[in-house]
């Protein structure tokens, strides 16, 4: 007699599975190192080329117990964490291989330096613009448009050219290297040689001419290498973080190293925000110990730009050493096809789909919100901390206190997720921006009539709306890299294929770009037609709510279609859980277990297959 065992039409069992024993309680060395291992006879079952199971074994005669351990597959050694049999378990550290340990150290330690630098850069170069001579913070929305972006697509021309004639080490030395000189450059050469080489007399007589309402653009023209230094350390951003370093790591990580370590990264990138908060507190007080007639700001730029630069050496030795020492992954050559939609095509796609749509509003409402309150909150930085020992001081503290709450909100963002689920999550960002909004710009437009119960506090209106806008910057900002990114995510992952590409292109083509310009425009043309950022800040407030209220309900709007696809989706498993059953013979005390029924292993007692012979493989 053979017996079948059906699935989908398939698979079938050769002759006598009754012999065949399947212990899954069995750990893998019971299974691999038996003592008396039983060699496999008959055909094999397998999937893609390894055996996955012996079909069959001869009958044990006799008293002699049944033996259960089995071989099992490459595979399934693989998925268990376990090397195969006959293969050498690799060496390991605290339950991590060391090959994966050569790796994730080496990249977190360029992670960390990266960020450092980072925040250094980011502080430092907020410093440089607002507080000096000529300027204001009113420069940044006309730097952002006209000067950071142009120079950010010219290089991304270029870094694609050379990408094509460059190998993959080369171009990171390429790249990094100029960054590195360039700061270490500004420090030492361009700062101290600022007051030779800016054009302070062209831009005094064209702003006799064009106006006061021309000051953010004229002094881009002023300060030019304050404007160059500004736009390097914006692209050390975008192209050494999420150029460089990612590639890297995505070239020498595995899929399972990445899902296990890349969440620590963003741990530890809020670490460096802690630290390097410090570093600049600490420098930007050396002015307090220097004698009169010396440039506290120019002491502290060049402390500050020396651990840039060598961190930067420090981050290309890290890489040398990994490259040379670290064995790579291979990678399959084939590659797959990238959809590619152009910004009419990413326009139409937009429109056409609610989901995306929604998607899309709380993307650009989230560049455009944080842009308006951030230049404006800058501006009154600037009145409060007119020097920039100070105004970098303050900064220091800023990015220390950005680090703890990013780093706090990363741990209560699971909970978050898990007890009140999406849709609340995806509210909390803008209800963040929006009260703290609320409260800064009250500040500043009743300052008059809230004096006194603000100096019963021991401050005055504008020191308040300073602290008040650097905790709504905090508390977005830490909202944003915890909530509001994996929200964005994860509104993908209940979309079919198609959409979900398509939908993804479009979002980066337009919805990114115009999130981060859009609030940029908008107060360039409100400082043209008002005459100042100062004079435009109860248009900008009002211009605020109404984003933020777009942005609430398009996030209500999408948490009802996101928790519908969610239903959906989990009904669909549950179909096909229902659907596809497979049954799994077992053999207990010489019987098979309750899945073998008499009708699928016993022709006699009713063929399943309706007479059929059963296929055989």
């Amino acid at each position: 007699m053979e017996a079948v065992l059906q699935t989908k039409g398939l698979l079938s069992l050769p002759s006598n599975p009754r012999t065949r024993v399947f212990q899954s309680s069995l750990g893998l060395k019971q299974r691999f190192f038996s003592t008396k291992p039983k060699t496999p006879g008959g055909f094999s079952l397998s999937s893609n080329g390894f055996p996955k199971f012996p079909s069959f074994v001869p009958k044990n005669h006799g008293v002699a117990p049944i033996e259960r351990n089995l071989f099992i597959c490459r595979a399934e050694a693989a998925a268990a964490g376990q090397p195969a049999f006959g293969e050498s378990e690799q060496p390991n550290f605290l339950g991590i291989e060391t090959v994966t340990l050569k790796k994730i150290i080496p990249l977190g330690l360029m992670f960390f330096c990266i960020l450092f630098n980072y925040t250094i850069l980011r502080d430092t170069k907020d410093v440089l613009v607002v507080t000096a001579k000529g300027s204001s913070a009113e420069i940044i929305p006309f730097l952002k448009t006209w000067v950071n972006l142009p120079m950010a697509v010219g290089f991304m021309l270029l870094y694609t050219k050379l990408s094509n004639v460059l190998s993959k080490k080369a171009l990171f030395y390429t790249v990094i290297l100029p960054f590195i000189a360039f700061f270490g450059a500004f420090g030492f050469v361009l700062y101290p040689l600022s007051g030779y080489i800016h054009p302070e007399a062209l831009a005094d007589s064209l702003l006799n001419v064009l106006g006061p309402r021309f000051l953010g653009p004229l002094a881009i023209l002023r300060i030019w290498s304050f404007c160059l230094f500004y736009v390097m350390a914006e692209l050390w951003g975008s192209v050494v973080i999420s150029v460089l370093f990612w590639g890297f790591a995505n070239q020498i990580t595995t899929v399972e190293e990445a899902k296990r370590f890349y969440p620590l990264f963003g741990l530890g990138a809020n670490v460096a925000l802690i630290f390097s908060g410090r570093t600049v507190k600490y420098f930007s007080n050396l002015r307090q110990n220097l004698g009169p007639g010396v440039d506290g700001w120019a002491m502290s730029l060049r402390g500050m730009m020396s651990i840039v630069v060598l961190l930067g050496l420090t981050i290309c030795g890290l890489y040398w050493w990994v490259n040379t020492y670290v064995p790579l992954p291979t990678r399959s050559k084939k590659k797959k096809e990238k959809p590619k939609m152009g910004t009419m095509e990413s326009l139409k796609f937009l429109v056409s789909s609610p989901y995306i749509r929604d998607l899309a509003t709380l993307v650009v409402a989230y560049g455009i919100s944080i842009n308006l309150v951030e230049v404006t909150w800058k501006s009154k930085l600037k009145a409060q901390f007119p020097s920039p020992n100070e105004y970098s001081s303050f900064m220091g503290d800023f990015s220390t206190a950005t680090g703890i709450a990013t780093f706090t909100m990363m741990l209560l963002s699971q909970v978050i997720f898990e007890k009140y689920g999406w849709g609340v999550a995806a509210k909390i960002t803008p209800t963040v921006l929006l009260l703290t909004g609320v409260g800064f710009f009250s500040l500043i437009l009743f300052g008059g009539p809230l004096s006194p119960a603000i100096a019963s506090l021991g401050m005055t209106p504008l020191l308040a709306a300073v602290y008040v806008g650097a905790l709504q910057n905090i508390f977005s900002k830490s909202a944003k890299y915890s909530l509001f990114d994996p929200c964005k995510e994860m509104a993908y992952i209940p979309l079919d294929e198609d959409t979900k590409v398509k939908g993804k292109a479009a979002i980066d083509v337009v919805c990114n770009p115009l999130g981060k310009s859009g609030g940029a425009l908008i107060q360039q043309f409100m400082i043209l037609t008002f005459g100042s950022l100062a004079n435009s800040t109860p248009y900008l407030g009002g211009i605020l709510l109404v984003i933020v209220l777009a942005w609430l309900a398009a996030a209500r709007s999408l948490d009802t279609q996101f928790t519908a696809l969610r239903r959906e989706e989990e009904l669909e498993k549950e179909m096909e859980r229902a659907a596809v059953k497979i049954p799994v013979v077992a053999q207990e005390g010489g019987r098979n277990g309750p899945l073998a029924s008499d009708s699928v292993l016993n022709p006699t007692a009713g063929d399943p297959t309706g007479g059929k012979p059963p296929h055989r493989i």
